[in-house]
C-alpha cells in the first residue's frame, strides 16, 4: 500500500518544518530560523523542488548568506531535495514576527527581546525596567546596548523593527 502524493507531501513539508525548528540564527545560536520568524514561505513546487522563502532580518545582514546556506543544508541532509532558497524582502521583516518562545529564549541568553514601540526595556538579568540606552549599535545591527539602572548591568536589547 503506497501513499497518495499529496500526503507525501505534506509529511515532506512537515518534515522540512521540524528541520527548520533546528537551525540555528548564526548570531543568536540559542534562537533557530523559526524563533526569528525568517521563515516567510515553504511550499513544494510542481516539478517537486521545496521552495523556502528566507527574511533577513535587516537588508546587509551579515548574517543572510550564513542562514540562506544553513537552511539548504539542513534540507539537505534531511534528505529533503532537491531544495531552492530565495531571498524574501517583501513584506521587510519586523521583530513582531519573533515567536514567544523566540523572546523567551533571547531574555534567557541575556539578551533583552524587542519590547513595542514606547514600553521600557526589561533588562534579561534582573528583571528592572528603569534602563537606558548606551548606544543604538550592539555587536551585531539588529542589537542596541543598554544598562540597568537598578542592577548596573550592561545588556543587548534586540532592536524592535
Amino acid at each position: 500500500m503506497s501513499s497518495s502524493p499529496a500526503a507525501l507531501a505534506t509529511g515532506r513539508l512537515e518534515a522540512a518544518w521540524r528541520t527548520l525548528a533546528r537551525v540555528e540564527d548564526p548570531e543568536i545560536p540559542v534562537l533557530s530560523v523559526l524563533d526569528l520568524g525568517l521563515i516567510r514561505t515553504l511550499e513544494e513546487t510542481a516539478a517537486g523542488t521545496l521552495r523556502v522563502g528566507v527574511s533577513p532580518t535587516y537588508t546587509g545582514c551579515p548574517a543572510t548568506e550564513v542562514i540562506r546556506a544553513r537552511v539548504q543544508q539542513a534540507l539537505l541532509r534531511a534528505g529533503l531535495g532537491p531544495v531552492e532558497v530565495h531571498m524574501q524582502l517583501a513584506p521587510a521583516w519586523t521583530s513582531d514576527w519573533i515567536s514567544e518562545e523566540g523572546r523567551r529564549k533571547l531574555n534567557a541568553y541575556g539578551i533583552a527581546p524587542p519590547a513595542p514601540h514606547g514600553d521600557a526595556v526589561s533588562c534579561p538579568r534582573c528583571g528592572g525596567r528603569d534602563t537606558e540606552l548606551l548606544s543604538a549599535f550592539g555587536s551585531t545591527p539588529c542589537k542596541a546596548l543598554h544598562r540597568c539602572r537598578s542592577c548596573l548591568e550592561p545588556f543587548e536589547c534586540f532592536k524592535c523593527v
